[in-house]
């Protein structure tokens, strides 16, 4: 199973009879949740909560913006008209309040003109809206899953980008774990050199090594690989899995930080080798930010 990235773009021009044609669209982008947005014409609300079914049933996560567009301008006998009745009424409310408070003024034709339903057509779209809602039912399996290509594509491109991250990470790991035994030793000898020096030849010896290798084994970064190299594995299988795995994959990536910065932090000021290390664990801390900003857009 692939997995999906949150971007993606599908649209369908439908006809549905020779008066009558409409555009369906479909556009997401990254979201922590689900979002939907639907803009459809006045009149069609069953259709509405039928859409918005449909998309919260297919979709996981994403901001997504549904658009339906009608087009009627094809229409042969299509002629623009006015409500008598409601202008009418309009103008004759205008002229009794004229003359009960004694006004001057005459009614304002633009100003009626712009009052919701004084603009009609001949022959009007209310017949229309029922075929319009069949149609667009239709459609909308089809169009998501236009979507849903979409995505997949954009979610191979966004794995093989994380796989190769992957790929450095776990380089980064081998060369630490290298270099391991050798900053381990180091670690140890500077630490009992300074005890030494602090505390004289007089001081038990025996005593002393044993404090160093308590202290040295606290240092010790093997459990801070592994745990690395797990996460590394984790992250490996469920990119192969697929499916809605953006948010496990980021809580993997905040794991995966947490080691890197233990890391640094317990090789830091070691000199040689432990800088090198230091400087594995801070393009490891990088690669891994350089992921997450991936990881946002996955479903």
């Amino acid at each position: 199973m692939p997995i999906y990235s949150m971007t993606g773009y599908a649209r369908v021009q439908v006809r549905v009879n020779d008066l009558l044609s409409y555009t369906l669209s479909v556009k997401s982008v990254n979201h922590r949740f689900l979002d939907v947005q639907l803009r459809l014409p006045s009149g069609l609300d069953a259709l509405e909560m039928e859409l918005r079914k449909v998309l919260k049933e297919s979709l996981v996560r994403g901001h997504v913006d549904l658009t339906l567009s009608v087009d009627r301008a094809d229409r042969v006998a299509q002629k623009a008209g006015y409500n008598r009745e409601l202008v009418g009424a309009y103008v004759a409310a205008f002229t009794a309040a004229r003359d009960e408070f004694g006004l001057n003024g005459e009614p304002d034709l633009n100003a009626i003109l712009r009052l919701p339903g004084a603009l009609q057509n001949d022959n009007r779209g209310d017949e229309d809206l029922e075929p319009l809602a069949g149609s667009a039912q239709q459609q909308i399996g089809p169009l998501l899953e236009q979507l849903k290509t979409m995505r997949a594509r954009e979610g191979e491109a966004l794995q093989a980008i994380l796989h190769a991250t992957l790929d450095r990470l776990a380089e980064a790991t081998d060369t630490v774990a290298e270099l391991r035994p050798e900053i381990e030793q180091r670690a140890q000898e500077r630490l009992t050199q300074r005890l030494l020096a602090a505390t004289g030849p007089e001081f038990n010896r025996q005593r002393l090594l044993e404090e160093v290798a308590v202290i040295v084994e606290r240092s010790d970064i093997a459990e801070e690989l592994t745990r690395m190299t797990t996460h590394i594995g984790h992250f490996r299988e469920l990119l192969s899995a697929g499916g809605e795995v953006g948010k496990k994959l980021d809580f993997l990536l905040q794991e995966m930080n947490r080691e890197a910065n233990t890391l640094v932090s317990k090789t830091g000021g070691l000199g040689g080798k432990g800088t090198r290390i230091t400087e594995l664990g801070l393009a490891m801390k990088s690669e891994i930010e350089k992921a997450r900003e991936q990881i946002q857009n996955v479903e």
